[in-house]
């Protein structure tokens, strides 16, 4: 869907609801020059995917560069911690995600208030994440899984892309509700699991359906079951947790506790700079 440049840039300001004024920059003036967008995470995850496609678009339209610029580190805080820094003119943008509102509250020191520095702008989408497993497991849904997985406890490496990230948290409630024993591998991005996890090096892994979607098609990867309570039009033909009943993952999504990873950008330093939003 084409967005006209006043449309998206009205919806933007109308997201935060924070007052503009003229001295600084216009909606209809911004941006006056190329903007930087922070990723937290190295190119080819879930982040980095959707980070590329908005900015292009906005590129096209606003007729001024918006480039991506990767900052991995620490889930992402590293990234977030350099643009509550930056001057707080709108010119660095960060989109944020779950992995955001985990730091929040996993971690206690950050060097950043994120309800202080940060303003929100515009929600850009959520979507499921996906069980997926390497070719090489010998199980295509998710109770013959948990099966292998208990007959083999600690023998299977579960792969996130850091500690707190969404992969991690989700694996995490996945072993507890099942009572099966995995061993969690932590990189340093989705890019570099996946990596591993095609190459056997992990054998399961509960990423953003962005990140693993191409590897589905290509038969790299083999995906078990979306998180979300119903099925998705991407992968028509992979099951939802919740419509297995016999796995206790689904007692416990079917009460409410269905996992989907959202995308919420764009982010700016909001310090001292609520009134100069474009």
């Amino acid at each position: 869907m084409k967005l006209p440049r006043r449309k998206f840039l009205h919806l933007a300001a109308g997201a935060i609801a924070l007052p503009v004024r003229s001295q600084v920059a216009s909606a209809q003036t911004y941006p006056t020059r190329p903007v930087r967008w922070i990723v937290g995470f190295p190119p080819g995850g879930p982040n980095d995917i959707t980070a590329r496609i908005t900015a292009e678009f906005l590129s096209e339209r606003l007729h001024q560069q918006f480039a991506v610029e990767n900052r991995p580190g620490a889930a992402s805080n590293v990234a977030t911690e350099s643009v509550a820094r930056a001057q707080p003119d709108g010119y660095t943008v960060m989109e944020l995600a779950t992995v955001n509102a985990i730091n929040a509250s996993l971690y206690e020191n950050l060097n950043y208030d994120f309800i202080r520095d940060i303003t929100l702008v515009a929600g850009i989408g959520q979507g499921p994440a996906v069980m997926e497993v390497n070719p090489k497991v010998p199980a295509t849904t998710v109770p013959e899984f948990i099966a292998y997985a208990k007959a083999n406890p600690g023998k299977i490496n579960m792969a996130s892309a850091g500690i707190g990230t969404p992969q991690h948290i989700v694996g995490e409630l996945f072993k507890m509700m099942t009572g099966i024993n995995m061993v969690h591998v932590p990189y340093h991005g989705a890019a570099p699991e996946l990596t591993d996890l095609i190459a056997g090096q992990v054998q399961v892994g509960f990423d953003p359906i962005q990140a693993s979607i191409g590897y589905f098609k290509s038969g790299m990867l083999r995906p078990l079951a979306v998180t979300t309570a119903t099925r998705v039009d991407a992968l028509p033909n992979v099951p939802t947790c919740r419509g297995r009943k016999e796995t206790h993952l689904c007692r416990c999504l079917a009460t409410g506790c269905v996992a989907t990873c959202w995308r919420y950008g764009r982010l700016r330093h909001a310090a001292r700079g609520r009134d100069r939003l474009p």
